[in-house]
């Protein structure tokens, strides 16, 4: 089943259970995936609707940190709550091992000797890795290895 196509069931089953939240976070992904095709005109795959996922947790965790800082902890909830619903749907994340081993795999496959090689290894790790590791974390991995 496509994850467009799990979105839309889990956005039934949330108005049958009268879960505003899940509801309002799942018409919130629903929102973005139909804005991006309009806009785009095309019809968009898993992938894509994966790296919204990704990008709407992280506006959501940029969210909910502000307004911790800014002592609102009734809004940070909402966003956490959020956060939770968004997740569910995401790929399960690679773990540290996981990631040290595809990192030296990209390095290996790519050729890669020295800093000048990173782009070659980014573009292969996203691709393997997009929505399952935080992107930013894999570039500073990369850097340690082949700085080293």
């Amino acid at each position: 089943m496509s994850l467009l196509a799990q979105l839309k069931d889990a956005q039934k089953d949330a108005m049958r259970a009268k879960d505003k939240i899940r509801l309002g976070a799942i018409r919130m992904v629903l929102a973005a995936i139909k804005q991006k095709e309009i806009d785009e005109q095309v019809t968009l795959g898993d992938a894509e609707i994966t790296s919204i996922l990704v990008k709407l947790v992280k506006q959501r965790k940029d969210s909910e940190s502000q307004y911790r800082d800014a002592g609102r902890e009734d809004l940070a909830e909402v966003e956490a709550n959020e956060i939770k619903v968004l997740e569910a749907f995401l790929p399960k994340p690679l773990t540290d091992e996981e990631i040290l081993t595809l990192i030296d795999e990209c390095i290996a496959s790519s050729g890669a000797s020295g800093m000048q090689d990173m782009g070659k290894v980014m573009g292969l790790l996203k691709a393997k890795a997009e929505g399952r590791a935080d992107m930013g974390k894999l570039s500073g991995l990369i850097k340690q290895k082949l700085s080293a």
